[in-house]
């Protein structure tokens, strides 16, 4: 990417990248604390996918910041953090994989948490409007970077839709097996974010094809 100043586009992407680290932190936090108090896997495992998102987006600031002001990103330390963040998300996988098969196993059941629900349709919302705007302000600033990001928004939107699906049809019908599938389905998107960030996509170099 060419050096590039402070332009209105440029403002614009690293606002919604903020925005992206801030509001995923509050996510965070109130879906893991309602998802422990209701013993629900699907609601703990898409708040630890928040924290994940955190990570990522921090790396993704980091070399916006240096690719604006015209400096140079270092490749080694964010591949590095890239692998580990990728790490964590397989991680994730793994636990709400075992979880969710010892409660079906062990038939424990959850309670509803119109919390949880409440915090992931606003998700629903607003995860695919972010994604849409950090894709025209990345088409804006010509940054390939945070185009890329914005698509892993948009993978955390349709987790954001398959978790909520889970969530209501379990609310509605109490099937105790719905939350478990939804865990699986989060390890699943947490497997595909997770060989993204292992390979590196959102740093790769402007020259690569």
């Amino acid at each position: 990417m060419t050096t590039t100043t402070f332009t209105p586009q440029a403002r614009r992407a690293v606002r919604l990248e903020q925005l992206t680290i801030g509001y995923n932190l509050v996510e965070m936090v109130i879906a893991v604390a309602a998802g422990l108090t209701a013993g629900l896997i699907s609601l703990v495992g898409f708040g630890i996918d928040s924290g994940i998102e955190v990570a990522a987006a921090a790396v993704v600031l980091i070399r916006l910041y240096a690719e604006i002001r015209g400096g140079e990103p270092d490749e080694v330390k964010e591949r590095r953090a890239l692998k580990f963040i990728g790490l964590t998300f397989f991680a994730l996988a793994v636990y709400v994989t075992v979880e969710g098969v010892l409660h079906l196993v062990e038939g424990e059941t959850p309670n509803t948490s119109l919390v949880g629900v409440i915090l992931v349709a606003a998700s629903v919302v607003i995860m695919p409007w972010l994604a849409r705007a950090k894709r025209r302000a990345g088409e804006a600033l010509g940054s390939r970077l945070v185009i890329a990001d914005a698509a892993e928004t948009r993978l955390c939107a349709w987790l954001s839709v398959s978790t909520l699906i889970g969530l209501l049809a379990f609310t509605a019908f109490g099937w105790t097996w719905v939350d478990a599938v939804a865990g699986f389905v989060i390890a699943g998107f947490a497997v595909l974010e997770g060989k993204e960030a292992w390979e590196g996509e959102l740093v790769e170099d402007e020259d690569d094809d």
